[in-house]
C-alpha cells in the first residue's frame, strides 16, 4: 500500500483491514454487564500495571487490573528482552524482584531447550545478561517474562479482567474532581477509591480530561538543548550516512518521491510539532533449525515500499545485523538499526489520540510494513546475496507468541500522550542541573529518541530527523509530582507511564524498569492516600518516602 493511499484510508476509515482484535467487535451482551469495586483500580496490561497491582495487594488494598490486552507485561513480555537498564543499582523494589525471578527461571536446566546454559555468554553489546552476585538476569525470552507476570498475579490473587476497553467517549464518571468509576465497551463498570493509568497511551488520563501533550515541545519551552526539531543531529547509526537519491527516477524531482519519504520540510530547528518518534515491533528471531519459522509474505505486500532500502545497500551499507541482540536459546531481541529499518517512520502521528479503530488500522499497517520488510530482505534478488544468506539463517521463533503467528502481541509504542501535571520532568532534571526533592524512583538511561520524520534535504538527498542519544552521567531522581495530575483536574489518579515529562526527558524515563519502579511507588502513594483520606496531591512525602525505602526502592 502506498504511503498516500494509506494515510487517506486512515482519514476516511476505509481500505485497511481491521483485525478481530478491534474493540468494537469485542462487546459482551447486555446481560453480561457487571459492576466491580476495589480500593485501587488499575487500567492497563503493561508491566507497570502488574507491578502496581502487586504493590497494592502488599499494602493491604483490594485491587483490580482492567486490561485491554489479553497478554500481561506490555513490551517486557512483548519482545523487549534485551533490557534497557542503564545503571542497575538504581533498580530496586518489585522491578528488581522481577529480574530476580528471571534469574531463577534461567537457573533451571529445563529452561535451556535450544542452547546449553554454559554456551550463552554473560555479555551482549554492553548489557550483561546475568548478575550472579545479585542473582538477577536482565536479558530473557518473551515467554519467560510473561510467566513471571502471570505468577505475580496468581500468587497475589489479583483479579484481572482482560479484553476490557475503556469507553473513552463517555465512560469516566467524575464527581468533585475525583473519578468515581469508569465503564468499558462491554458495559462493565469499575468503581474505586484510587485509579492508576498504566497504559502506554494514557487513555484513562485523557478520558478524565487531564491535560496532556502529544509531540515535541519547542526547545524554548523548557530551555532544552535537544528540544524540538533537530535536523543535522546524528547520535546513532540511524541516519543516511551517504547521499541517497530520494526520487523514483534518480536525479529527476518531477518523477516524485520514493515511498515513505515525506514531501514536507522538517521544520525549523528547535521548533515544536505534533509528531512522535517511530514505533516498531521487537521481533524474537531464532536460528535453531527446529525452532524457526520462515518469513512469510504478508497480505498487502508491496515490494516497492522498500525501494529505498535497495539504494541503501547499493551504497555499501553493512550494518543489518547490529541489533540482532542475543537472548537465551539462540534467539534475538531484534530492534531497529540503520537509516531504513523496522522503525516505521512517520506513520504513527495519529496514533496517540486516535480512535480504537484507527489505532488498529495503524497497527495493521505497521505489521504489514515490518513483515513485508522481513520478506523483502529474505527473498528479493536485489538484496546482496551474502546478506540474504545470513539473514535467512534466522526466522521467527516458533515457540514465542504462539497464538499470534509468532509475531509480538505488543507494538512498541515508544511515546504517545504525556501528562502536563504538577511538575514536568525536563532534560535539566535528567542531566542533574535541577534537583528533585520528592523522588519516588530513579532512572539512568541515555536521553534517547528514535527518528520522527524522513525528508528531503535542501541538497536533494533523503535524510532522517529526530534521533538523539545524550549521555546521562549519573542516575537521576524522578519527582512524585510528575505522576500526579493537577489537583483541580483529578484528585485520585496516578499516571506512572504517560507521566508529566518533556519529549526530551521522556527519552530516558521511558524504559520498562523505570515504568515498573514508578508504578510500584504510585500504588504505594494510592494506598497511603486511602489510609489518610487525602487526595494523591496531599500525600505526605516524608511518610511516602519512608515506606518506599522499606520496599527497597532506590530514591537517591
Amino acid at each position: 500500500m502506498k504511503r498516500r493511499s494509506f494515510i487517506k484510508s486512515l482519514t476516511v476509515g476505509s481500505g485497511v483491514a481491521v483485525s478481530a482484535g478491534v474493540p468494537a467487535l469485542a462487546f459482551t451482551s447486555p446481560g453480561n454487564k457487571k459492576n466491580y469495586n476495589a480500593d485501587i483500580v488499575i487500567y492497563g496490561g503493561t508491566a507497570a500495571a502488574v507491578t502496581a497491582a502487586v504493590q497494592a495487594k502488599r499494602m493491604g488494598k483490594s485491587v483490580i487490573i482492567v486490561s485491554p490486552d489479553k497478554h500481561l507485561g506490555g513490551m517486557t513480555s512483548g519482545g523487549l528482552g534485551f533490557t534497557d537498564t542503564g545503571n542497575k543499582t538504581v533498580i530496586g523494589g518489585l522491578a528488581r524482584e522481577f529480574y530476580h525471578r528471571i534469574y531463577l527461571h534461567y537457573d533451571r536446566q529445563e529452561s535451556w531447550k535450544w542452547q546449553r546454559k554454559d554456551a550463552y555468554g554473560n555479555k551482549g553489546q554492553g548489557t550483561p545478561a546475568v548478575d550472579g552476585e545479585n542473582r538477577t538476569m536482565w536479558i530473557f525470552e518473551p515467554h519467560a517474562a510473561e510467566k513471571v507476570f502471570e505468577d505475580f498475579v496468581k500468587e497475589n490473587n489479583i483479579q484481572v479482567l482482560r479484553n476490557e476497553w475503556l469507553d473513552r467517549q463517555k465512560g469516566v464518571e467524575m464527581k468533585n474532581s475525583r473519578i468515581t468509576s469508569f465503564k468499558t465497551l462491554s458495559g462493565n463498570v469499575y468503581a474505586g477509591k484510587m485509579f492508576i493509568d498504566a497504559t502506554y497511551e494514557g487513555d484513562l488520563m485523557a478520558a478524565a480530561k487531564v491535560k496532556y501533550v502529544v509531540g515535541r515541545e519547542a526547545a524554548s519551552e523548557y530551555n532544552e538543548k535537544w528540544g524540538g526539531v533537530i535536523t543535522g543531529v546524528f547520535h546513532h547509526g540511524h541516519h543516511f550516512k551517504k547521499n541517497i537519491d530520494p526520487y523514483k527516477i534518480p536525479g529527476n524531482p518531477s518523477s516524485g518521491l520514493l515511498p515513505r519519504i515525506s514531501s514536507n520540510p522538517p521544520g525549523i530547528n528547535g521548533a515544536g510539532d505534533k509528531k512522535v518518534q517511530a514505533y516498531c515491533y521487537r521481533m524474537c528471531l531464532s536460528k535453531h533449525s527446529e525452532n524457526k519459522v520462515p518469513y512469510s509474505k504478508p497480505v498487502g505486500y508491496d515490494p516497492y515500499q522498500y525501494e529505498l532500502l535497495v539504494r541503501v545497500f547499493n551504497a555499501g551499507w553493512d550494518e543489518l545485523f547490529q541489533k540482532f541482540d542475543p537472548i537465551p536459546n539462540l534467539k534475538t531481541d531484534t530492534n531497529n538499526h540503520g537509516p531504513f529499518s523496522t522503525d516505521n517512520i512517520g506513520m504513527n502521528y495519529a496514533y496517540p489520540d486516535a480512535s480504537y479503530r484507527l489505532r488498529q488500522q495503524i497497527i495493521e499497517e505497521h505489521k504489514t510494513y515490518q513483515k513485508g520488510l522481513m520478506y523483502f530482505i529474505a527473498t528479493d534478488p536485489r538484496i546482496p546475496r551474502e546478506v540474504q544468506d545470513e539473514f535467512n539463517i534466522w526466522g521467527l521463533a516458533k515457540d514465542e507468541f504462539t497464538d499470534n503467528d509468532n509475531w509480538p502481541h505488543q507494538l512498541y509504542v515508544r511515546e504517545a500522550r504525556r501528562m502536563v501535571g504538577h511538575s514536568v520532568m525536563t532534560e535539566h532534571e535528567i542531566l542533574g542541573t535541577n534537583a528533585v526533592t520528592d523522588s519516588i524512583g530513579m532512572g539512568s538511561y541515555t536521553l534517547d529518541s528514535h527518528n520522527i520524520q524522513r525528508y528531503v534535504t535542501p541538497e536533494g538527498y533523503v535524510q532522517n530527523e529526530g534521533d538523539f542519544g545524550v549521555h546521562v552521567s549519573k542516575p537521576y531522581s524522578i519527582s512524585y509530582r510528575s505522576v500526579l495530575p493537577k489537583e483541580n483536574e483529578c484528585e485520585n489518579l496516578l499516571v506512572p507511564v504517560c507521566l508529566s515529562s518533556s519529549h526530551v526527558a521522556y527519552g530516558s524515563i521511558r524504559m520498562e524498569p523505570v515504568f515498573m519502579i514508578l508504578a510500584e511507588s504510585a500504588a504505594t502513594a494510592a494506598a497511603t492516600a486511602i489510609d489518610n483520606r487525602v487526595s494523591v496531591q496531599k500525600v505526605n512525602y516524608d511518610e511516602l518516602k519512608k515506606q518506599l525505602l522499606k520496599q527497597d526502592q532506590r530514591l537517591e
